[in-house]
């Protein structure tokens, strides 16, 4: 596992496989990685996908979008949320079709075999464009905060009909299933699913020294404030970059440890991982049952709001749905009417006094002059034992139970051991960086007695990471970088959301993360959306603003 020995032997987080290769350990050392001269990549585009198959059930509807129609559509939807996307459709000055469209031009314009492709799509959904003018045919008065008509991209270890859910694997090339819980959720309330988005196969829990971003069905996703310059993140990476170059309204990813904060920092975007249980991990490819989540990626608070309540339901058959037992949180309506300055005054939130980063100490200064009371921290002196061996155990049996429960009847691979050796087969194509934690997987093994001690210390060991200064400082939330922490936050099922903070001179995007107590969600929320108001970051990548 890269990186992993290196953040022992600082006995500082581990982030599992999800931290990228230009990420800071969390002590002052930091890994060295030149991020101003082209990465090489071993592999870069897809030996698996085929683009013309991909396209050919939107070929004719896109030759009638005429370069009138997409600029038209642009001004109205382009750098968006949700509420003024609705309310153009709402003023008849947009089509939900018109919106699937658009999306479906810069996907084709920018994300394959070309100089600015970014590989952050692997799958369409063939209906699409139907779906959509049923929508627009059924609409009535649809409020504007709704995820109604929204165009989603799908992160692809998450089932939806009418698409494989490869998990970027080749092994899973065919595996067509039913919708994952999540999925159905956001059908009942009206979204559509544009797409399924590219991840680092097996969200990252594969291969030792491959970079982020990589699968070998959807190819290399790259960055796109720095092609090949710049890490993508991990897991979650064409969630990530599909959101930053304005490929679908939002997008949803998953998080083991840092999959969804990574690539969200990375590509300048918010993004939530939530209270492990709140949202189903049902039809979702695991690594970890104790700590795999889906969550909203946006580029707006707002929006990541109104898709995290479109996801929300009880799923019975989840065991940590079950036992959280979460209330019904409307998540939206107390941002609507926010005041930053008004509601940031008298917020006590923690910062550390081991971050040096520039950016990160600009936000606490403006957090600070907006009114909240920034309380100094020492980071405390814990680490997380045994780590990496809760996901081994967890993924040992956890890959085989979704595969005779939620994937497709007709997989011929049924566990690790079969699809390792399948690997092996074709290396150069389905194992070009090797699988190595695929490997370590295979050789763990622990009592039961052994596995709920080492998921009890982690738990305990993250929350006192939090609790204590939370606790007794009286704080709201404490204030981290990118996925710094979100090893921490993993073990402790706290939830986690990050927001754009601003860029390096290199143009590498940075991110703010707060980080609360479990089902925090409404007050981190609105802590994001203050901080997005008052310091406004985020900016469009500049090759794709046409």
């Amino acid at each position: 596992m890269k990186h992993f020995l290196l953040f022992l032997s600082f006995c500082s987080i581990l982030s599992c496989k999800e931290h990228s290769n230009s990420e800071r350990t969390e002590s002052n050392d930091v890994v060295k990685d030149s991020t101003l001269k082209e990465r090489e990549y071993s592999v870069l585009d897809s030996k698996i996908l085929d683009v013309d198959q991909l396209w050919e059930p939107f070929n004719q509807d896109l030759d009638q979008f005429t370069d009138t129609d997409y600029t038209r559509v642009k001004n109205l939807a382009f750098e968006k949320t949700i509420p003024e996307i609705q309310n153009a459709i709402a003023e008849a000055k947009l089509t939900y079709e018109d919106l699937v469209l658009f999306y479906l031009t810069r996907i084709k314009k920018y994300d394959r075999n070309n100089e600015l492709s970014l590989n952050s799509v692997i799958a369409l959904n063939p209906n699409v464009i139907t779906e959509a003018k049923k929508l627009d045919l059924a609409k009535k008065e649809i409020d504007s905060y709704s995820i109604y008509g929204m165009p989603i991209l799908l992160k692809d270890n998450i089932n939806a009909s009418g698409m494989p859910t490869t998990a970027g694997a080749v092994a899973f090339e065919n595996n067509n299933t039913e919708d994952a819980f999540i999925t159905k959720q956001l059908k009942a309330n009206g979204a559509l699913i544009l797409g399924k988005a590219n991840l680092s196969e097996w969200a990252y829990f594969f291969c030792n020294d491959c970079p982020s971003g990589y699968s070998a069905i959807g190819g290399q996703t790259l960055n796109p404030y720095g092609r090949k310059i710049h890490d993508t993140g991990g897991s979650s990476s064409g969630s990530g970059v599909s959101m930053a170059a304005n490929f679908a309204v939002a997008a949803v990813g998953s998080e083991t440890s840092g999959s969804i904060l990574s690539p969200s920092s990375s590509n300048s975007i918010v993004g939530l991982k939530p209270t492990i249980g709140l949202l189903s991990r049902g039809g979702i490819v695991p690594i970890s049952s104790t700590l795999d989540t889906p969550g909203p990626m946006t580029r707006s608070v707002v929006d990541n709001a109104i898709l995290l309540q479109a996801m929300t339901g009880l799923d019975s058959e989840d065991s940590k749905a079950v036992s959280l037992k979460a209330p019904k949180t409307d998540y939206v309506s107390a941002l609507k009417n926010l005041n930053p300055t008004e509601y940031l005054k008298g917020i006590r939130l923690g910062y550390y006094n081991n971050y040096k980063d520039t950016l990160y100490v600009t936000a606490v200064r403006e957090l600070r002059e907006a009114g909240a009371i920034l309380v100094e921290l020492e980071r405390p002196e814990i680490d997380l034992p045994q780590f990496l061996r809760l996901l081994n155990l967890d993924m040992q049996k956890d890959l085989p139970d979704y595969i005779t429960k939620y994937g497709s009847k007709e997989l011929a691979l049924k566990d690790l051991t079969e699809i390792t050796a399948f690997n092996k087969e074709d290396s150069l194509i389905r194992m070009p960086y090797g699988q190595g934690l695929l490997y370590g997987v295979l050789a763990d093994s622990a009592s039961t007695e052994e596995f709920a001690a080492i998921k009890d210390t982690l738990e305990r060991n993250g929350r006192q990471f939090f609790d204590e200064p939370i606790r007794s400082n009286n704080l709201d939330a404490v204030l981290s970088i990118n996925n710094y922490m979100a090893g921490f936050a993993a073990v402790a099922k706290y939830p986690a959301i990050t927001v754009p903070m601003g860029y390096k001179d290199t143009n590498e995007p940075m991110g703010l993360t707060f980080i609360a107590p479990t089902l925090s969600e409404a007050k981190l929320l609105e802590l994001a959306y203050a901080y997005e108001v008052i310091s406004k970051k985020r900016k469009t990548p500049a090759d794709f603003e046409n």
